[in-house]
């Protein structure tokens, strides 16, 4: 089925967002699109909706074929036809069979994506011989970088096609689409593809990675297969990474990955054929993937490298996960308490967590942030800057969590222990070694970087500490003031 009039309609007003001043010219296009017919139908008069192509190489040019029944030098494109999903798989299928290009050669703009460069409204004349009157083509043109750094030899249709060239955007014959383009250079419109999509490679710090198993319906994107969390950009997106939290926001509220850095860009194939290069940002999060609201797709779990094998996975991702295990080799699989417990400790032995924390001291008070209210620990209250340790060292996981939350700068050798908390909320919990370092030496000013867990930063007098407050951060500064290297809270005498 030819894409519905709702279908292209939407299409049209998308593109009207951004042009508002072009609605008084497409009269005929926005009445046929309110009738009862096929918009795409060759019968459909005055008028009916064709697709071009407006493909961009490296040198920025734009390719144009020369049209046999018209004697017009154009860009490629055509007719509708029954098997095309979209307008933009017209465009798709149009410039692959006119030019002998493949989808995998073309990739999307950041500047446009899925939606038009341009519309465009031409007079085509009777022709006798197909039975056809006088009538309109109302055009619409998807713009497409090439993929390779040498544009490739052409195999034009001889039938419809005489010969081609690559225009310039000054020289492109179409006045609309000249002006879009010259405008759109200004915007960073060149030849080389570009991300336009983003995911993320979201990990708990412990060896396990969080994947989403795809939606099996008709038309979906690498249906039930196991994937990342992510999509595609909007034009209304400042940046990939923008593009990544909202998308996150949309299928996974709640969810928000801590300390998401640009990792990888990944090859994708679109459900057009077209190539996709999808900007794959690495960000932890460790918390319970069942419990989470989860609006699209099947389900969402954790897996470890080891398991990948026998998982149905996108195409490459298995090669990324274990690139990035390899390339952060302090991201490993914990040994199981079963293991531990038969061999590393003593039967008996109770398995306890060590938090590191920053008592950073300015003219007489104290840094503190005010936790996320939504925060698995202690929402609404006061907390000393603090992290849990991964495979590493005190003072070296200290130092990672003071930049990754509060965009400090210390040297691990800079750190000295000041107070220690041995700590347990209730009886059946697990216990805590809640570790204290002061910086000799520090850098920058406290920013909140990790909005999903501190709402501010702020300097408190020591003296007259802030509430609520963690109770432990109060007994360890209130220690570190008077001396004690250590205190005890929780325990039973």
């Amino acid at each position: 089925m030819p894409p519905s009039s709702f279908a292209i309609h939407k299409t049209i007003e998308t593109y009207l967002d951004c042009h508002p001043e072009e609605r008084d010219a497409l009269p005929g296009l926005l009445a046929m699109l309110d009738r009862p017919v096929d918009a795409t139908a060759r019968t459909a008069l005055p008028g009916h909706v064709t697709c071009s192509a407006v493909v961009i190489d490296r040198d920025r040019r734009v390719l144009h074929i020369g049209h046999r029944l018209t004697g017009l030098l154009l860009c490629p494109g055509g007719h509708v036809e029954a098997g095309d999903r979209t307008l933009l798989a017209a465009a798709v299928r149009e410039v692959c069979e006119e030019t002998g290009l493949r989808p995998g050669d073309l990739c999307l703009t950041p500047q446009f994506l899925d939606e038009p460069i341009d519309v465009d409204v031409h007079d085509i004349d009777a022709n006798p011989a197909k039975g056809e009157p006088a009538h309109q083509h109302f055009d619409v043109r998807f713009a497409f970088y090439l993929t390779a750094e040498q544009t490739p030899a052409l195999a034009l249709q001889g039938e419809e096609v005489a010969g081609a060239q690559w225009l310039s955007y000054a020289d492109v014959r179409s006045t609309t689409l000249r002006a879009k383009l010259l405008a759109a250079e200004a915007d960073g419109l060149g030849g080389g593809p570009e991300p336009v999509s983003a995911n993320a490679l979201i990990h708990d710090g412990r060896g396990r990675y969080l994947l989403h198993l795809r939606d099996d319906r008709e038309g979906m994107w690498e249906p039930w297969v196991l994937a990342l969390l992510g999509g595609k950009r909007s034009r209304d997106d400042a940046s990939l990474e923008a593009t990544l939290r909202r998308e996150l926001a949309e299928e996974v509220p709640g969810l928000v990955p801590a300390g998401l850095v640009p990792f990888a860009v990944q090859e994708a194939t679109s459900i057009d054929g077209l190539a996709v290069p999808i900007s794959v940002y690495a960000g932890r999060w460790n918390g319970d993937a069942e419990a989470v609201d989860l609006r699209e797709g099947v389900l969402l779990k954790w897996f470890t490298v080891d398991i990948l094998d026998r998982l149905r996975l996108s195409p490459g991702l298995g090669d990324l996960i274990r690139r990035y295990a390899a390339e952060h080799p302090t991201v490993q699989e914990p040994p199981t308490v079963a293991r531990l417990l038969t061999g590393e400790t003593p039967a008996g032995t109770a398995l306890h967590v060590v938090g590191v924390h920053l008592h950073l001291e300015h003219e007489g008070k104290v840094l503190l942030g005010l936790r996320h209210p939504d925060s698995a620990y202690a929402g609404r209250t006061w907390h000393a800057l603090a992290g849990h340790l991964e495979a590493e060292a005190a003072t070296a996981g200290l130092a990672r969590e003071a930049y990754e939350e509060a965009g400090l700068v210390i040297d691990p050798a800079d750190l000295e222990l000041v107070h220690t908390v041995h700590t347990v909320d209730r009886p059946v919990a697990r216990p805590r070694i809640q570790l204290f370092f002061r910086p000799r030496h520090w850098e920058g000013t406290p920013e909140v970087r990790e909005p999903d867990r501190c709402l501010a930063w702020e300097w408190w007098d020591a003296k007259d500490l802030p509430e609520p407050i963690v109770p432990y951060t109060r007994v360890a500064i209130e220690g570190i003031r008077a001396g004690r290297p250590y205190s005890e809270l929780g325990w039973e005498r």
